[in-house]
């Protein structure tokens, strides 16, 4: 039996993906079912499947030779304990059991496997469960980040856009799909409703990153004006023009000059975020006020800066001390 896959990328281009060579039609049939499953990302896939993404993921990312040492370990010392198990049906047991039995492993020379080494291994199985959000987050202060727009003045449209990025704490993708049709002057705003893509080459606006994510953001007023000088000094643009036509390399190239100039900390345009959310909370706003300004739900404010927000342990012990008494 042979057993074809159609299906639609990314990208949004067609492709075609085939088997040969099945002793049953069940079997072909269950190929077909866990490439659906991979290509929607599901938990019930395979990790054998997975590994297939991920290092699809890889490519371009990481050296040639990085990515081949991470295949001989995973293809060597973890596919063939969990390769056929679905994601979702890992258990902790089983990862106790495999570290156990790759303690009791011997290289070609007889001797057992170094900690290093060991350690080199529990981290490939880490890294594939690691998300590009787990990363260390890192922040500029407001001074740090004053002292990088000073530098910034003296190229006008990256000024601006880090401008908004910092006091609006809008993401990458939303910044460069803004046009001036989304801003309002008169009452302060500039609405969220679309992100920007390089695919395939081209230029894309894309839906944002989720529904929460479509919103309209209240700027203050030195940002509200200094946008519309920024709009005003543009020539030959209409509404619905991208503000900002820039790459995001060339916004990272911007950003990591300007920084070396500036003699700030080395941070991630994604961490311009993170700054603007550690300002609102030093400010003293809640999760809730927080989250309905970056599109997010309060819940994931709370998870991801819990460790930013002041600890209030001493009035809760004091209020509870009257409460008792009272």
């Amino acid at each position: 039996w042979r057993a074809v896959f159609r299906y639609t990328d990314w990208t949004g281009e067609r492709k075609q993906t085939q088997k040969r060579v099945f002793i049953t039609q069940r079997d072909a049939k269950a190929w077909e079912r866990e490439q659906l499953i991979k290509l929607q990302g599901a938990c019930n896939m395979t990790l054998n499947s997975f590994v297939d993404l991920y290092f699809e993921s890889l490519n371009g990312r990481l050296k040639l030779n990085t990515i081949n040492s991470k295949k001989h370990i995973i293809k060597t010392k973890i596919l063939p304990y969990f390769g056929d198990k679905k994601i979702n049906e890992i258990k902790a047991t089983d990862i106790i059991a495999w570290q156990n039995e790759l303690m009791n492993m011997k290289d070609k020379d007889g001797k057992l496997f170094s900690q290093t080494y060991l350690k080199t291994i529990h981290n490939q199985i880490s890294a594939m469960g690691k998300k590009e959000s787990d990363k260390e987050m890192q922040i500029w202060t407001k001074e740090q980040y004053q002292k990088f727009s000073e530098v910034m003045m003296e190229e006008p449209m990256h000024y601006y856009a880090f401008e908004t990025l910092y006091w609006c704490g809008i993401r990458e993708g939303e910044l460069l799909a803004l046009t001036p049709s989304d801003f309002d002057f008169e009452r302060q705003t500039v609405r969220i409703n679309k992100s920007y893509q390089r695919i395939g080459g081209e230029d894309v606006i894309t839906e944002p990153k989720t529904q929460k994510s479509i919103r309209t953001i209240k700027m203050p007023h030195f940002l509200c004006k200094e946008m519309k000088d920024y709009i005003d000094m543009l020539y030959g643009f209409n509404d619905n023009d991208r503000l900002f036509p820039l790459s995001k390399s060339a916004l990272y190239r911007a950003m990591k000059e300007g920084g070396k100039r500036a003699k700030v900390p080395k941070i991630r345009i994604h961490d311009l975020r993170h700054s603007h959310v550690s300002l609102l909370i030093n400010l003293g706003f809640s999760a809730v006020e927080i989250a309905d300004r970056l599109g997010y739900e309060s819940i994931d404010i709370t998870y991801h800066y819990a460790h930013m927000f002041p600890s209030r342990q001493d009035e809760m012990a004091d209020k509870l001390e009257l409460e008792r008494s009272a």
